[in-house]
């Protein structure tokens, strides 16, 4: 048997490359494009291909980093890594192999400088969403010259037959589906799943051991008489150098002492403990073998912590020992590499903003839902079928005859399951909106808890982003998450009133947490408030920001008091102030705002429209932390807000006495 037959051949795909993980993905698009888009005009570039040319993928390497898109230290390969950073916008048609713009980048860019995301289709989704929507919807990952899938295609099949993916079936079946025949296997076995316990580790099991070169593999293994280092490059089949796979021979050899030779001693234990140390893999390994995460509890106690009962137990010859840990080894290696895969495949099909990733499962929103359980099977043939149009704006006819919008049908699925009566699509728009507000108190509730938003919001006040991205989203920049956080935040203090969604004036994803565009953080909160006991009716705009010292009086001080003063003048029978949060505010800042009240503020284009004075109060971060921790509600806030409005201290001392009865409410 030659080396060469037992060769690692991939069943399994992913969307992008595990080599660049876009966090801020729908923002690091759109800045690439423009970026390329800037590259690609200057003189020395023009005329230059981009293929089998490292100088000139060097090139654009450091031109991104000169413009700030590059935050990490300087890559070893420059061109290899422009490479590997545009490689995903390739496969979904944004830019050609020469990485030059398609009519589909174009069409971004121009939305992505806009700045205008509003929906203007019948899935309710951002425009910008709907063209990643229609580029998934042709995305095709070739597995070898015969064998290829469309993901999305694949998912929207998968979901209209049961509903759902738990995260599981999600991250390791999903990604096998590379044919008619594995999909229908797996179809089959979902099924299986589900209704009979059946692992998804034994799935995994058996479609890597119908390949023929995990046959072959198995079969030398269990030939080999003295297995060594060798041995295990050669089984291993691992898809970079073989000598990573030397590791395994200490571990198959303590494995072997421990179980099969039967030799529980503290000695061999500990052995078996330290030979499990291999690389990435070393956490499924010690799950398999122990009881515990925990060193130390190993260490102290090795015998009470050992896994008696795993798959290793009670094996009755050699070749079955063997057999058994050919196919751990090779299930676990699948299935971290899958693990890696499913952060990737989940960011790039979130991107359609029609997928709902949340409580362990992966389904479609509303519309797409009922959208796709009225395709025929005819379309979803298109799951193994290649597109030559990927880099072209089509509509949906032109993707698949089969895509066309049958209305009735779709009003009637959603009559019959919802008790509803609409008439035409443009009816949908309010109970979509109706059902998005009522995940999003749900997600409240469940994630962001008043002690959850206190302790973000002082995370905010430390600056540590990286514990914020991990506790709301990593798709999102810091200031974006602030605004979403004080949106909630105010949203609670207003006991939810109002209609939230609309007062956050940012983009959100499906599953409603928060998205950043090239040009984000830039966003309003809106508050309207209908009259109550206690104000009148009116309108509150939060301002935000991160920036400190001078920066905050430059950036700041006249951004917000334009904001309102336009808002004022455009909604002239509203009666509207501001509030201004941030971490640190600068006392000129704050002598600023105050003084607002006794200034004119001009509009129109000869400053014919005139506001005579506007109310703007700043906040500390740590004074909303307070009033959070108090639990006060809006309507005292307001009331004082509007009390000290007409104060005649001077700004410092103002600010000071705002503080002081701010900690006197309760």
């Amino acid at each position: 048997m030659s080396e060469e037959n037992i060769a690692f051949k991939s069943f399994y795909y992913s969307l992008g490359t595990t080599s660049f993980r876009m966090q801020n993905f729908n923002q690091k698009i759109e800045q690439q494009l423009d970026l390329l888009n800037q590259f690609w005009q200057k003189p020395e570039y023009t005329n230059e291909k981009w293929e089998s040319n490292e100088s000139v993928q060097e090139a654009y390497y450091n031109f991104i980093k000169e413009r700030g898109f590059l935050k990490d230290g300087e890559a070893p390969r420059k061109a290899k890594d422009a490479r590997q950073k545009t490689s995903g916008m390739r496969d979904i048609g944004l830019i050609d192999d020469n990485r030059r713009l398609t009519d589909v980048g174009k069409k971004l860019l121009e939305i992505s400088k806009n700045g205008d995301f509003s929906s203007d289709n019948f899935l309710q989704i951002p425009k910008d969403s709907f063209i990643y929507f229609q580029q998934l919807l042709k995305t095709y990952i070739a597995i070898d010259k015969d064998t290829g899938i469309r993901p999305f295609v694949l998912l929207a099949r998968l979901l209209k037959n049961f509903n759902y993916l738990n995260k599981e079936e999600f991250m390791y079946l999903f990604p096998l589906c590379i044919s008619r025949e594995t999909t229908k296997f797996i179809e089959s076995k979902l099924y299986d799943f589900r209704g009979k316990g059946i692992s998804v580790d034994d799935i995994v099991t058996e479609i890597f051991m119908q390949q023929q070169n995990y046959k072959d593999a198995l079969d030398f293994f269990i030939s080999e008489k003295i297995v060594t280092e060798e041995t295990f490059c050669r089984v291993g089949l691992n898809r970079k150098s073989k000598n990573y796979d030397r590791a395994y021979l200490p571990l198959y050899n303590a494995i072997k002492v421990v179980y099969f030779d039967g030799d529980n001693s503290t000695k061999e234990i500990l052995n078996l403990y330290e030979a499990s140390d291999i690389g990435n893999v070393k956490t499924h390994w010690r799950k398999f073998l122990f009881k515990t995460s925990s060193s130390a509890s190993i260490k102290k106690s090795p015998l009470t912590h050992l896994q008696l009962a795993n798959m290793f137990s009670n094996l009755g010859d050699e070749v079955e020992f063997k057999t058994v840990f050919f196919k751990t080894m090779h299930l676990i290696k699948i299935k971290k590499t899958l693990e890696d895969y499913f952060d990737l495949n989940r960011r790039y099909l979130k991107i359609s903003d029609t997928l709902l990733f949340a409580d362990e499962q992966v389904k479609f929103d509303v519309i797409p839902k009922y959208y796709f359980s009225l395709l025929t099977d005819e379309f979803y043939n298109l799951a193994f079928e290649k597109s030559d149009k990927v880099a072209e704006l089509q509509t949906l006819e032109e993707i698949s005859p089969f895509l066309k919008l049958d209305e009735a049908k779709l009003l009637k699925a959603i009559n019959k399951d919802n008790k509803t009566s609409f008439s035409q699509i443009a009816d949908i728009k309010q109970f979509v909106a109706d059902e998005r507000t009522e995940r999003f108190n749900k997600l409240i509730d469940e994630k962001f808890s008043d002690t959850q938003l206190i302790y973000i919001l002082q995370l905010i006040s430390k600056r540590a982003d990286k514990e914020i991205q991990e506790l709301v989203t990593d798709d999102a920049d810091i200031p974006t998450i602030f605004e979403y956080i004080l949106g909630i935040a105010w949203y609670k203090i207003s006991e939810r009133k109002g209609d939230i969604l609309s007062f956050m004036n940012l983009s959100l994803e499906a599953d409603l947490l928060p998205k950043t565009h090239a040009g984000g953080g830039e966003a309003d909160l809106v508050f309207q408030y209908e009259a109550e006991n206690g104000y009148p009716k009116h309108t509150l705009l939060i301002e935000a920001t991160l920036a400190d010292s001078t920066n905050q009086r430059r950036m700041e001080m006249e951004p917000v008091s334009r904001h309102l003063g336009e808002y004022m003048l455009a909604h002239k029978d509203l009666d509207s102030y501001c509030v201004f949060i941030t971490n640190f505010l600068h006392i000129n800042v704050i002598s600023d705002f105050r003084n607002r009240r006794k200034m004119e503020y001009y509009g129109g284009r000869n400053g014919e429209e005139v506001i005579n004075g506007m109310m703007i109060t700043p906040l500390e971060n740590e004074l909303l932390i307070a009033i959070l921790q108090k639990g006060v509600k809006y309507p005292q806030l307001y009331r004082l807000f509007h009390e000290l409005q007409e104060s005649p201290l001077a700004p410092k001392e103002w600010y000071a006495d705002l503080k002081e009865k701010i900690a006197l409410l309760k």
